[in-house]
């Protein structure tokens, strides 16, 4: 495809890149990615995929904007406080980079709506900040055969992991799925959320921002992909650290006997 000679010029960077040059950022703006959570995770990723030059990027959020969020969201500004986040989300995108199509999917992703929306994309970030939806949404990828980079954060610390189970590991066992790292859906109130506990404004921006570099490398096919690995950030100590995520046979969606076969 033909770039616009704003196009050409909004992309300089990324072009004269060999890993990316033309070809690459025709395939940026051909790729569509869902990003669900527009909040602390959601925020940096949106900025810099809509920056990149992603050609579809759909917002899948059911909240609306307050003052607190304002310490960490950085896509939101004072003046949307009260208006619903993929409102706000998407003026922001909008302003920062015309040529995006933004799609906003204003609910909550359930077992009802989830397979039908994920297999609109061709690639997930998963943001959210609970355990029950990034369990469903694990799964929605699955079943839909879409790569998943999902983060989380805590206090002062976060993680970053791909996953792709319906591909083989060089092993020929699958690669590992969400279920295969958490294993059961953690108790109700196990991991206080941040309104409990605080969280620092910067760590959400850093590790989002890891999830946007994840996306577009997926889509480029370039560098090492975090799928099988998990990488943690430790704010306090800045340190990173990775360990392996490696396929549970005994897990109830991709192990020998699945018992897990829809949403």
């Amino acid at each position: 495809m033909a770039l616009s000679p704003d196009e050409l010029e909004r992309y300089a960077r990324h072009i004269v890149m060999p890993e990316v040059g033309g070809p690459g950022q025709a395939k940026l703006i051909n790729a569509k990615v869902l990003v669900i959570g527009a909040g602390g995770l959601g925020a940096p990723a949106l900025l810099y995929l809509a920056a990149a030059g992603i050609g579809t990027i759909g917002i899948c959020d059911n909240d609306t904007v307050s003052l607190s969020n304002l310490q960490r969201q950085v896509v939101h500004t004072t003046a949307a406080v009260g208006e619903f986040k993929t409102k706000s989300a998407k003026a922001t995108l909008q302003a920062i980079n015309p040529h995006p199509k933004i799609i906003e999917h204003r609910l909550r992703l359930d077992a009802s709506n989830a397979l039908d929306i994920i297999q609109q994309y061709d690639i997930v970030a998963d943001g959210c900040d609970n355990f029950p939806t990034r369990f469903l949404v694990s799964d929605a990828c699955y079943f839909a055969r879409k790569p998943l980079v999902s983060a989380a954060v805590g206090q002062f610390d976060g993680q970053i992991s791909t996953f792709k189970p319906y591909e083989k590991a060089p092993s020929g066992e699958p690669w590992p799925t969400y279920r295969c790292f958490i294993g059961e859906l953690p108790e109700r109130g196990l991991f206080p959320a941040c309104e409990e506990v605080g969280i620092l404004g910067a760590l959400p921006g850093i590790v989002g921002s890891m999830q946007a570099m994840e996306v577009i490398k997926e889509i480029l096919g370039i560098g090492d992909s975090l799928t099988g690995r998990l990488v943690m950030y430790d704010a306090l100590a800045t340190r990173f650290y990775e360990t392996k995520l490696s396929w549970n046979p005994d897990n109830p969606l991709t192990g020998r006997k699945p018992t897990i076969f829809s949403l």
